[in-house]
């Protein structure tokens, strides 16, 4: 028992440390980051329930009933995304990347969810969406809160405020554009939106 415990934690450490230089690598080997989802610019549109606005230099979106989005013309492979977001506390909102279509569903898309008050809590702020349950809980109701996805090849890594919450392999998608949701009822604001693409 003792051995087992043992090995569990040293490949648990080899893991974590192998997490770490891959993120390192990765950034290392991105291009400058580009802003995305900018004011005034044409190479995003916007679908759905819900209306988007401008303020302050924060992407708001408002919505009383369905669902809407945000989504870029172009399509991305592989990626570092940082994002800030706020949400009330009745929003359900998310992050679609890789998505295959100008849609969004968790099927065509991986879906990063933004709901910390799910009804089914698998699917709460920081999961990936039928595919991986949050490997940590964080709250960010009513409160600006920072996102990262690293994306390359099989790789999806994610991290709310710089807690990891989703690291899985998964072939089922490798490249798509980019989309940012407001459904349900309630209101999300997002800011400073920067993608460095890897080489």
């Amino acid at each position: 028992m003792v051995s087992l415990t043992f090995n569990y934690v040293i490949m648990k450490t080899i893991t974590h440390i192998l997490s770490i230089t891959f993120i390192l690598f990765s950034l290392f080997s991105c291009q400058s980051p580009d802003h995305i989802f900018q004011e005034n610019e044409n190479d995003w549109f916007t679908e759905g329930d819900a209306s988007w606005h401008y303020d302050n230099e924060e992407l708001i979106g408002n919505v009383s009933d369905g669902s809407g989005f945000v989504m870029t013309n172009k399509t991305y492979k592989d990626f570092v995304l940082n994002l800030e977001f706020f949400p009330d506390s009745s929003i359900n909102s998310g992050i679609f990347i890789r998505c295959k279509d100008y849609e969004i569903n968790p099927f065509d898309c991986y879906e990063l969810n933004i709901w910390d008050l799910h009804p089914k809590q698998e699917y709460r702020t920081g999961s990936l969406v039928m595919r991986s349950n949050p490997l940590a809980w964080v709250e960010t109701i009513d409160k600006w809160n920072g996102f990262e996805i690293v994306c390359e090849g099989n790789s999806i890594m994610a991290w709310v405020n710089g807690d990891l919450t989703v690291d899985i392999q998964d072939t089922s998608l490798s490249e798509g554009h980019i989309g940012l949701q407001a459904a349900e009822l309630g209101q999300i604001k997002f800011r400073n939106i920067k993608i460095r693409e890897i080489k």
